[in-house]
């Protein structure tokens, strides 16, 4: 089984900034895409930003040039820098991990369990 685990939300004043973390652990062979989601209440969810495993990165075009994603293959993690906040960035923020477990096995989606992102004064 493979486990996401997303930490760093927290409240945070508009204009602020705020860094979020996502660590994979469990039984994983290869780690593929990585990504970010956002949801807010009353809501559907929605695609935040994207990483590939080479580094090749996209945004919503909500959150380009505000928002910065990256991860540490070694460390299994991916991070969510967040700048220039807004009151309508607030939303949990899931983690999302294309994984395969094994070399001969098809990848599979994983997530994490959220974190809440509040931006107000």
């Amino acid at each position: 089984q493979v486990q996401l685990v997303e930490s760093g939300g927290g409240l945070v004043q508009p204009g602020g900034s705020l860094r979020l973390s996502c660590v994979a652990s469990g039984n994983i062979f290869v780690i593929h895409n990585m990504a970010w989601y956002r949801q807010a209440p009353g809501k559907e969810r929605e695609l935040v930003a994207t990483i590939t495993s080479g580094g090749s990165t996209n945004y919503a075009d909500s959150v380009k040039g505000r928002f910065t994603i990256s991860r540490d293959n070694a460390k299994k993690t991916v991070y969510l820098q967040m700048d220039s906040l807004s009151p309508e960035d607030t939303a949990v923020y899931y983690c999302n991990a294309d994984v395969r477990t094994h070399w001969t096995s098809p990848s599979n989606d994983y997530w994490g369990q959220g974190t809440q992102v509040t931006v107000s004064s």
